[in-house]
């Protein structure tokens, strides 16, 4: 296995799966060139460098810069499935939602069942998401607990490079429309590869760390955080069993139930805010599927109920961190009832 980045592993399984089947194409902003690069239109590959080179290998065809509208590209991308496409959309920013719900809530989400089943949209929607980049409240927010709540539409979270490649390739090769969510500030992230072809398949949690006190669950650039805390709460005696989710919908319920079964304690923790929120409702699954287990209240570590700060400083304050879920944990072992 090689070690690679999650940005080179986008690239390389777009390009895999291009290659793979000719109905593969991909819609988007500045996917050719982008932010006014010069040596050539596929130089630099969008902004997030996640589509370079595609151009030159497979053409304006398949590889389709589009206008600067959300609602246009959804809209594109959607008719090409429909028409036996398989359409790569990418949502430069996942807070231009807004701006393209419609195409997403009402038209991709509902195709199939609006249909009686006889029709099919196999559309990925890539989204970049995330804080801890800086890029201040209209291109930093998490929307996953959003899409995850609209049925019709399958919601993926890599949070490795592996993961990356093999819930990827999953996705494009699904028959129903897949939101797939890549976190701006875990592009850089290095890890092992599998070599070949790698297909990951929806709703299985990953068990990233082991143990019998406590269990944390995360997405995103929130596993290595509850991954560090984890190892530093491990050096007190206290073990973690961390879950990575890798898909909000569909869910790995059994995963996080028997967990939780063991452990008698549950961390959630989440980059978006808690109200009507990811972090809320698997508090509300497990506080009515395992209540009975439970030795302690749940815990959330959210960020706040409020817009992203773009100060450097401000922003840190506004995300979790390894030291939240770490005061957090020791709150739960703390607990005593009566």
């Amino acid at each position: 296995m090689a070690t690679k980045m999650i940005r080179d592993v986008i690239v390389e399984t777009i390009d895999a799966e291009m290659g793979r089947d000719p109905d593969v194409i991909m819609l988007g902003e500045d996917i050719v060139g982008g932010n006014g690069s010069a040596g050539g239109p596929e130089a630099i590959g969008g902004i997030w460098s996640t589509s370079t080179g595609l151009w030159g290998k497979y053409g304006s065809d398949r590889v389709i810069d589009t206008p600067i509208s959300e609602s246009a590209i959804i809209g594109a991308a959607a008719g090409a499935s429909l028409s036996g496409k398989r359409a790569i959309a990418e949502i430069m920013f996942a807070d231009f939602i807004g701006v393209c719900l419609d195409q997403i809530w009402n038209q991709v989400a509902k195709f199939r069942y609006m249909f009686g089943g006889k029709s099919r949209c196999p559309v990925t929607i890539r989204m970049i998401y995330g804080a801890g980049f800086n890029a201040a409240a209209q291109h930093s927010q998490s929307i996953h607990g959003m899409v995850t709540a609209m049925p019709g539409l399958k919601v993926v979270m890599p949070a490795t490079p592996a993961d990356a490649k093999g819930l990827l390739t999953a996705a494009i090769r699904d028959d129903d429309p897949v939101i797939f969510l890549e976190h701006k500030a875990l592009y850089a992230t290095k890890g092992e590869v599998p070599d070949g072809e790698y297909v990951l398949p929806f709703g299985h949690a990953r068990q990233v760390t082991e143990g019998d006190d406590i269990t944390v669950l995360a997405t995103g650039l929130m596993v290595s955080f509850a991954e560090t805390a984890a190892r530093n709460l491990a050096e007190e005696g206290i073990g973690c069993d961390v879950l990575d989710l890798r898909t909000t919908s569909p869910l790995d319920e059994e995963a996080i139930l028997d967990s939780v079964e063991r452990t008698g304690r549950l961390l959630i923790v989440d980059e978006s805010p808690p109200r009507c929120g990811l972090a809320t409702d698997l508090a509300a699954i497990v506080a009515s599927k395992a209540f009975a287990s439970l030795k302690a209240p749940i815990e959330m570590v959210t960020a706040p109920h409020s817009p992203i700060p773009f100060a450097r400083e401000l922003e840190s304050a506004w995300l979790p961190s390894s030291d939240k879920i770490e005061a957090a944990a020791l709150r739960l072992m703390s607990y005593r009832r009566g």
